[in-house]
């Protein structure tokens, strides 16, 4: 059984950083492609940031320069570094992965707060 899992997630201040973590567990042949989603109260979930097998990456237009996505395959692991936070990012935070199927992490809050 396939489980990601991130934990993290918290409050911190406009202009600050964090770093999310999603680690991959459970029995499958190769992740092709991890991602981080957020969705805001009453908003659709959208693609934050995407990291391909080969380490292609892509980012939506409100996060680039800001966000950084990155995998350490040996661990299953893909993390999102987050800085220059604004109020405009909280949401729920999102991991997932295509591993021939798609998988879903349960969700951390950021709130971006003063």
């Amino acid at each position: 059984q396939v489980q990601l899992v991130e934990p993290g997630g918290g409050l911190v201040q406009p202009g600050g950083s964090l770093r999310l973590s999603c680690a991959v567990s459970g029995s499958f042949f190769r992740i092709n492609f991890m991602g981080w989603y957020r969705q805001a109260p009453g908003k659709q979930r959208t693609l934050v940031a995407g990291i391909t097998s080969v380490g292609s990456t892509n980012y939506a237009d409100s996060v680039k320069g800001r966000f950084t996505i990155s995998r350490d395959s040996a661990k299953n692991t893909v993390y999102l570094q987050m800085n220059s936070l604004k109020p405009e990012d909280t949401a729920v935070y999102y991991c997932n992965a295509v591993l021939g199927a798609l998988f879903w992490g349960q969700g951390i809050q950021v709130t971006v707060s003063s």
